[in-house]
């Protein structure tokens, strides 16, 4: 599907999204909780979709109204088929919290979610007695997870700490997490142990270790989700191109590690900087595309750019060359020049990936231009387009 969005200046005020990052983590320990807990700020995007599909298949009994959802926590008798969808999270999370039932669970997704990265897990089992096998659309795993020491790489993805995290303190006996490589996004395992603490389940961090006491019990909460600094760089960036657009429901004292995006915005604004995003790679799309419009960046930490929802690297060169932004990719690292931004000469691709539609989608309120592929928003902000038409940017739905 296509839609067009015309030239404009946006101006308003505008609600943060619920963080994806949070709101996942909250339904978790709810759903680990005996008793009853009751979540307030769950989208209607397919990554929450999800993983309340997921609580279903753990026997999780849960009531959605509206935005709040409310656990009726504890593992139950349910299906094992955990449908995943096209969410990292959601699958990353889920393995070791399956194992706790030590029967067969089998991870639905796309081929491109089951191909993102995963195996860590696999080294993980290999000396656990778990049984663990994969093909282009499905994971499964069998056997009972059990506490010790593990050993796991903090290179690849923070999510299988996290999800190690939210099984470990349930398991007789302690268990200790060593991170063998330098630990990126820490920030989200922090995320992690800060909602584990509202629900309870205390984590002990020393260096690159961390310490979980066994036999612990997750205790019920209400908490409502805070604003999502990730989706809120793309509003904000409506600034960076003359926007004069306020976005509310912000945590001042958030530990999100996506709140550096105001920092680099203006670093941006100011001239051609190279900026990290080792710690926060959502944020390279949008800081691609703002780079190629402006002064152009060199931006650091890109690696792992190519195993999201799509080699986020090679489809925003491939876009922004369409607006005469040059792209290079250097293994870990991109320059990006503004070689005469322009308006787009053919349509833009969205390749079915939220993050790139959205960078697209600010980057065209300078210039005007069509996207194809622009439901790929519904992954995590499915009124994004909403929210832009709401600001006085034209959006049009043509095929």
């Amino acid at each position: 599907m296509k839609i067009k969005i015309d030239k404009g200046i946006a101006r308003g005020a505008v609600e943060a999204p619920p963080s994806k990052s949070y709101a996942h983590r909250l339904l978790i320990c709810s759903a680990l909780a005996q008793g009853e807990s009751t979540v307030c700020g769950i989208s209607e995007s397919e990554d929450m979709v999800a993983t309340l599909a997921c609580l279903d298949a753990l026997g999780v009994k849960y009531n959605k109204t509206g935005d709040t959802v409310s656990v009726n926590g504890g593992i139950r008798e349910g299906t094992r088929l955990f449908d995943c969808r096209e969410s990292g999270s959601t699958l990353r999370f889920f393995i070791p919290i399956a194992l706790l039932t030590g029967e067969k669970c089998v991870f639905t997704g796309t081929e491109r979610l089951i191909s993102r990265g995963i195996g860590v897990y696999e080294e993980i089992f290999k000396s656990r007695d778990i049984f663990y096998s994969i093909d282009k659309a499905s994971v499964t795993v069998e056997g009972k997870l059990k506490a010790g020491e593990f050993n796991v790489r903090g290179d690849i993805s923070s999510q299988f700490i996290s999800g190690l995290l939210f099984a470990l303190p349930l398991l007789d006996g302690d268990s200790r997490i060593n991170i063998t490589t330098e630990l990126e996004s820490s920030a989200y395992v922090d995320i992690t142990i800060e909602t584990l603490s509202s629900f309870g389940v205390k984590i002990e961090r020393k260096g690159n270790a961390f310490f979980i006491k066994g036999n612990q019990k997750y205790t019920p909460a209400s908490i409502k989700v805070e604003g999502d600094l990730s989706n809120s760089a793309f509003l904000d960036a409506l600034n960076c191109f003359g926007g004069e657009v306020c976005v509310n429901n912000i945590n001042e004292n958030t530990i999100q590690g996506d709140k550096v995006y105001r920092e680099y915005f203006k670093l941006l604004a100011e001239g051609s900087p190279t900026v990290d995003i080792s710690a926060c790679p959502d944020l390279g799309p949008i800081l691609f595309a703002v780079a190629g419009a402006k002064n152009g960046a060199t931006v650091t930490g890109t690696r792992r750019l190519k195993i999201k929802e799509s080699d986020r690297v090679l489809s925003m060169k491939t876009e922004l060359e369409k607006l005469c932004i040059t792209v290079t990719d250097c293994d870990d690292y991109v320059v990006i020049a503004n070689n005469g931004f322009k308006a787009p000469n053919k349509e833009l691709y969205g390749h079915n990936d939220h993050r790139i539609v959205m960078a697209l989608s600010v980057l065209l309120t300078a210039c005007g231009g069509v996207i194809d592929g622009y439901e790929a928003v519904k992954k995590s902000y499915p009124d994004f387009f909403k929210v832009l038409a709401r600001l006085g940017i034209n959006c049009e739905v043509i095929e």
